[in-house]
């Protein structure tokens, strides 16, 4: 199969799109889709592209994140005019970001591209911290709770959201379940202990609104003894908005990796 798109060394021609691997640390930002009035990822990128390219360009995102959520594999596209080389919008953009924003990686592609239509996955990754004691440097990327907690029952009812099911359950209103058509593919859904580091793994072909927090939420009872996994299982069969949760704290969940049919050339 052929990849993508070209790797940076590659010169564009104007007129092409280009991609972007983007990652940020989203405590700052209302998260990374455009809105009026706040910060926000998209924001922070047009503004820096405007900058470098003297263009207002739209970028599109693979994988909308909710505010205070971090990324480390985020993917954006845009078009422009500009001839420049793919590592000019590396280290261009990156002299106009902020410094919780980053540009990581620059391809160009041949031909009409869509990041989130085209996108065949998204990995996510939830970090809890079971620390006695609060970690100031760590508790900015993780939620800490008291207590130990059974990961064994976590994983069982990990189990339960594998394959394809309606998640309902796992957004927080009617009025958004009936805005979003709620059926997803989930292919991976793991907790693995790691000292006092607790990881939440999960591939998705697409997610809802909330729907990681939501999930975390629930384990968490779960493995504090508060929910057992049958009950964790009839919340996922009941696809009703509300029943899970609480969502958990934004700044422990991050967006690792978005995948596609085949990789971007260079792409490691």
């Amino acid at each position: 199969m052929q990849p993508l798109g070209r790797s940076m060394a590659s010169d564009p021609a104007p007129g092409n799109g280009v991609i972007l691997i983007i990652e940020y640390d989203g405590t700052n930002y209302h998260g990374s889709q455009l809105q009026t009035g706040v910060k926000t990822v998209q924001g922070e990128l047009e503004k820096a592209l405007k900058k470098l390219t003297g263009e207002r360009i739209r970028i599109k995102t693979a994988s909308r994140t909710d505010a205070g959520v971090h990324a480390k594999g985020q993917v954006v596209n845009f078009i422009t005019r500009a001839a420049l080389p793919l590592n000019s919008y590396i280290n261009g953009l990156n002299h106009f970001l902020p410094a919780d924003i980053a540009v990581q990686q620059a391809y160009r592609m041949e031909g009409p591209f869509d990041v989130r239509r085209r996108a065949v996955s998204r990995e996510y990754r939830y970090y809890i911290l079971t620390s006695r004691t609060p970690s100031p440097i760590r508790q900015g990327f993780a939620h800490r709770v008291s207590g130990k907690l059974d990961t064994a029952a976590m994983n069982r009812a990990c189990k339960a959201l594998l394959g394809r099911h309606d998640f309902a359950s796992f957004v927080a209103s009617e009025e958004t379940a009936r805005q979003k058509q709620t059926v997803r593919v989930v292919f991976k859904a793991e907790v693995i202990q790691d000292g006092d580091t607790i990881v939440f793994n999960i591939i998705a072909n697409a997610f809802l609104p909330h729907q990681v927090r939501n999930t975390i939420g629930s384990l968490i009872k779960v493995g504090q003894g508060k929910m057992t996994v049958e009950e964790f299982e009839n919340i996922i069969r009941a696809a009703r908005p509300g029943l899970a949760g609480p969502a958990a704290p934004s700044g422990g969940l991050c967006l690792v990796r978005i995948n596609y049919p085949v990789p971007f050339e260079g792409d490691n």
